[in-house]
């Protein structure tokens, strides 16, 4: 590259340094900021710096701006002491927090946009890397992720699930249901409930097995064969059930709406029913007004069905790091806060607006000025209402946001 890369670590650093000097006023107190650890991760030393506690907003501010860190964390966990080591800080109880990133949700961009490279041998790829550099066996990559519009899409919409499923089926309000971007691929949900605050790993991991659907049986979700007229009778659930039973009739419907014969195949039926599926699909369908089609078609049977019920789970279920929601010392992104690897704000916003939120608008931090940088390679992107790229191999004057983002993401320097 045409360009110095300690030069660039301090173009960024200036830049999140500029940020939290004149926006610091953005951050706010996390509840009980007093009973909370922090952590921060640090621009030249590379290092986290934890067990860290503040008295009030205005100390927390203080420290960014002196501080600069590239990342910025506070725990899920409420403690008596939070800077005492974890055997001692006094655990009393932490909100529940799901991550939702694309880096769990399998897109066809990532094969275009996503870099690996083995850090032994330097062999590269593009997609998710292998569990095994297939030249010298190492299991340890250096990965470039890209925000693409596809993977914040796909993560916008396991997030629309989760926010259902919390509020149909547990019960919490949308204003008690805390939604944030996360300032890179993905978002964060945050509740607070009293409810919650107590629960241990064990009861978190029995939520997170619910709202990813592991261990759904379709024979404990109404799907049975009954004796009725003379012979048996196939059941099932209909869509307005409430809970997974309703989850699995829909995700059957919206599954077979658009199934191809492909489709079908792959999920294990034989040709005969993936015809007689295909070529009564109308009736499928139109069959959910009186309750189903469990036993409508002759020839498709129960093993036919739990098969499709299956691939329906897959498609209601949430796509989540499960690490997070069961980790009840989990340090989280603080709000209004500066991703490092993007240059774009963690934001937060009401659950109702998710639809309409935009995060290569919203999460903009930086609205002024430029920057003159040497590009490696970088795919099309946009950033508010401009669209840049794609670049290879070349300089460029762009705005301040679009070059830090390139920046951050180690796909260009500073032009010397």
């Amino acid at each position: 590259m045409t360009g110095n890369r300690e030069a660039t670590d301090a173009f960024i650093k200036a830049k999140f340094a500029e940020f939290y000097r004149e926006e610091s006023g953005r951050i706010k107190a996390p509840t009980a900021i007093e009973k909370r650890e922090f952590g921060f991760l640090l621009f030249k030393e590379k290092i986290m710096l934890r067990h860290k506690s503040f008295r009030d907003v205005g100390e927390l501010r203080a420290f960014l701006r002196r501080v600069v860190p590239s990342h910025a964390y506070y725990s899920a966990a409420y403690y008596e002491m939070p800077e005492e080591s974890m055997e001692s800080k006094g655990w009393i109880g932490a909100d529940l927090y799901f991550d939702i990133d694309a880096d769990h949700i399998p897109t066809e961009c990532k094969k275009v946009h996503d870099r690996w490279r083995c850090v032994k041998c330097g062999f590269s790829g593009r997609g998710t890397p292998p569990e095994a550099c297939p030249i010298c066996g190492e299991r340890s990559f250096d990965e470039r992720t890209w925000p693409c519009e596809v993977c914040l899409e796909s993560a916008k919409r396991e997030t629309t699930k989760l926010i259902d499923i919390l509020t149909d089926d547990f019960g919490f309000s949308l204003g008690e249901v805390g939604v944030s971007f996360s300032g890179h691929r993905g978002y964060h949900i945050h509740l607070e409930s009293e409810v919650i605050r107590e629960l241990d790993s064990t009861s978190r991991k029995e939520i997170v097995d619910y709202v990813t659907g592991q261990g759904i049986d379709a024979k404990f979700h109404g799907l049975e064969e009954i004796r009725g007229g003379g012979g048996r009778i196939l059941t099932g659930p209909n869509l307005d059930e409430a809970g997974w039973r309703g989850r699995i009739s829909r995700g059957v419907y919206e599954f077979l709406l658009k199934a191809t014969e492909g489709d079908l195949r792959g999920i294990g039926l034989r040709r005969s029913v993936v015809n007689l599926i295909t070529t009564n699909r109308d009736a499928i369908l139109e069959s959910w007004k009186a309750g189903g089609p469990w036993g409508l078609i002759k020839g498709v049977g129960i093993e036919s069905w739990k098969a499709i019920i299956k691939r329906s789970v897959e498609i209601q279920s949430v796509k989540i790091d499960t690490v997070v929601t069961t980790d009840i010392h989990r340090l989280i992104r603080l709000p209004n806060t500066l991703h490092g690897k993007t240059g774009l704000m963690k934001v937060s916003f009401p659950a109702d607006e998710i639809e309409n939120f935009d995060p290569l608008k919203e999460a903009v931090a930086f609205k002024k000025g430029g920057a003159t940088i040497y590009i490696e390679e970088a795919p099309k992107f946009r950033i508010g209402e401009e669209t840049f790229g794609p670049f290879k191999d070349e300089k460029a004057e762009l705005p301040t946001a679009a070059a830090l983002l390139l920046l951050c993401k180690g796909l260009a320097v500073v032009a010397e």
